[in-house]
């Protein structure tokens, strides 16, 4: 059964929102009425991705910029609030990510995760934060399984996103009093993203992850975009500090365990 949400009205900014699972929540907050912007580094994917959204009917925008670079998220945010008016709903969503063992990767190799992932994330909560509704706004992080389960050759991931919640159950505590909402998302193994494909490359792997789910199946991209509008929906606005694995159950079920064995095959 799909969900069903009404946004009209309502303005969304997402960041790392021009491909993936991103992308899916862009879709579908504009499919349910919002005017919707989004950022991500490459210019192509950014104006590819606002063509994408105002055909659904409503107003897009984009903003071409790293996450890493304070100064052009807070531009992108101010310019954004400009033309559109008060946030509603803010997703922080641009990471980065690549196997490497922590004797062989680099300072700078883990930096550049570690920037992207939770530095980045700060850049866009505190840029962001002077055009939030108040009260009302939703914040949503998208983190990563390895935030609490630990994975080899991904010790830049996991000590970025278990940074990730822990700002997300932080500043639920500094901005409730402003009745802001601040949550995280943690999909699983979600088809047709780059992030899937990097793990299970082949036929044989998706199986070895499929089976690891306790629900029998990979998540789709549109569940993911539900678990956000749902989040930012009357129907949760006593939920916050909230990290909400959307995934099947498999965090619970040795997900770690096949990553790793994954890894070393």
């Amino acid at each position: 059964m799909q969900a069903s949400f009404d946004y009209t009205g309502a303005n969304v900014l997402i960041f790392g929102g021009t491909s993936g699972i991103n992308l899916g929540i862009a879709e579908a907050f504009a499919k349910a009425g919002a005017t919707v912007g989004v950022c991500s580094r490459s210019e192509d994917k950014v104006n590819a991705a606002v063509e994408t959204l105002k055909a659904y009917g409503g107003k897009a925008a984009g903003y071409s910029l790293d996450v890493r670079n304070v100064d052009d998220v807070k531009s992108a945010a101010q310019s954004f609030h400009d033309e559109f008016g008060k946030i509603d709903v803010l997703v922080s969503g641009a990471a980065g990510n690549f196997p490497a063992p922590a004797l062989g990767m680099s300072p700078n190799a883990f930096n550049s995760v570690v920037s992207i992932d939770l530095l980045g994330t700060f850049h866009v909560l505190q840029s962001c934060h002077p055009y939030l509704k108040q009260p009302g706004a939703s914040v949503i992080n998208i983190s990563a399984p390895q935030a609490y389960v630990p994975m080899m050759f991904q010790s830049h991931v996991c000590a970025a996103k278990a940074g990730v919640d822990m700002l997300t159950r932080t500043l639920a505590l500094e901005w409730g009093p402003m009745g802001i909402r601040v949550n995280s998302i943690v999909p699983g193994p979600i088809a047709n993203t780059e992030g899937m494909d990097r793990l299970a490359p082949s036929e044989e792997s998706k199986n070895l992850v499929r089976k690891s789910v306790p629900l029998g199946r990979f998540g789709e991209k549109s569940e993911i975009a539900d678990t956000a509008m749902f989040l930012s929906s009357n129907a949760a606005q006593y939920v916050s500090g909230v990290i909400l694995a959307v995934d099947g159950g498999w965090g619970l079920s040795g997900a770690g365990s096949l990553a790793n064995s994954m890894m070393h095959g």
